[in-house]
């Protein structure tokens, strides 16, 4: 008994300590963080929910870069279509050009030292964020880039949810088909993306700031697409959400894979359901990380009593972050609708107000509910007694998944 005593009140103390060094080390990121903030721009911007298609665009620009390729992934594999990545980046720096590659530590774990040594003996510069560190370890080592932003030439950029690997494809057959949104930018939103890259790759190799030229920022055109690029780093993405909510009078559309809001947030929905707004959420019918989809269920009771609809993609796995208001903005980027998200992650969203474009995001997201199940409440209360158990734990560790 007294054992048993000593065991539970070491584990309370382990607990206790990871929830401080959580909450501490947070605190301190926000009082020490630089965050960009950037103006509306003017783009031409195309949307892409299929990675052989973004894959062929972006690979195709790469290769016909003539200066500098700056890339920053949350995720590099280490499998045949990050070998394709890599391969053109060292061909680019064997030809002379200037080639930058950001990774986050953790997303990219699965690249080796070695691949890494080969990467510099072309010359291409490789920095690795978030790389665990104290005095606030826990905190650090939960802490991601999950940003994905690739510029070429200063003119070429390239924002949004997929990362570099086969199941991006749909070649993994544990997920199938992968359903994501990116967005290619020609024209002033360029410079922005540019800037963030910029300044998380001083941050990564704790460079001092220093001017970077011309040709790193060329005169850019005006396209046709008003939209605004927003940067969080772990805070002040809920304002984001909070104000796309709030705008809303007729129509919210979320789709993400992990939907796990903070209960103002949830609040926030409940009140956009309470005075007539139509609420769509689509998520996964799958998961890819464990107690995800458990930690929503709650989530998904609460609304489908008040009126929202829930789906469920059950083709493959469902990897797109986009929230679309009525008609005439839409959000599309980096950042789930989760605390990780919300708290933890360096992301980068695009909102775009352009009427035209919202209606072909919606449309996108049309297809994908037409291989979407919708969820039940009689679903939810009839799941099994384990996964109820599941549902519980998830809820104590939500910030964390």
């Amino acid at each position: 008994m007294e054992i048993a005593f000593y065991i539970i009140g070491a584990i309370a103390l382990v607990v206790a300590w990871l929830a401080l060094d959580l909450h501490l080390g947070r605190k301190k990121h926000l009082k020490e963080i630089k965050r960009l903030k950037f103006p509306k721009r003017q783009s031409e911007i195309l949307l892409y929910a299929d990675g052989n298609l973004l894959y062929k665009d972006l690979f195709h620009d790469m290769r016909h870069a003539t200066n500098h390729i700056h890339s920053l992934f949350y995720m590099v594999r280490n499998d045949h279509a990050s070998k394709e990545f890599l391969s053109i980046l060292k061909d680019k720096a064997d030809q002379g050009l200037e080639v930058r590659l950001l990774l986050d530590y953790f997303g990219s774990f699965d690249i080796k030292k070695e691949t890494i040594k080969d990467l510099e003996k072309h010359g291409i510069e490789v920095e690795v964020y978030h790389k665990p560190a104290f005095p606030f370890f826990f905190f650090s080592i939960n802490q991601r880039n999950h940003r994905k932003i690739t510029v070429i030439d200063g003119k070429i950029g390239y924002v949004g949810g997929f990362n570099i690997g086969k199941e991006y494809l749909g070649q993994d057959p544990e997920f199938g088909v992968w359903r994501d949104y990116h967005l290619k930018l020609e024209g002033e939103g360029v410079q922005d993306l540019q800037s963030q890259f910029i300044q998380n790759w001083e941050q990564a190799g704790d460079f001092p700031s220093s001017e970077w030229g011309k040709r790193y920022y060329p005169e850019l055109p005006k396209g046709p697409i008003t939209h605004k690029l927003v940067p969080t780093n772990g805070g002040h993405l809920t304002e984001t959400f909070y104000k796309l909510i709030q705008k809303a009078e007729t129509s919210i559309i979320i789709c993400t894979p992990y939907f796990i809001p903070s209960e103002s947030l949830l609040d926030e929905l409940l009140d956009a359901l309470g005075r007539g707004v139509k609420v769509t959420i689509l998520v996964p019918a799958k998961a890819d990380h464990a107690l995800v989809m458990d930690a929503a269920f709650p989530y998904f009771a609460t609304l489908i009593e008040a009126g929202a609809d829930v789906y469920r993609f059950y083709l493959g796995f469902y990897h797109a972050k986009v929230v679309v208001i009525d008609d005439h903005t839409c959000d599309i980027g980096t950042a789930n609708f989760d605390k990780r998200s919300l708290f933890l992650n360096n992301e980068i969203n695009c909102l775009i107000f352009d009427k035209e474009f919202v209606h072909k995001t919606v449309q996108e997201i049309h297809k994908d509910i037409h291989n979407s199940e919708k969820l039940t409440l009689e679903f939810i209360r009839n799941r099994t007694w384990m996964d109820k158990g599941k549902e519980k734990l998830s809820k104590i560790i939500a910030p964390l998944l």
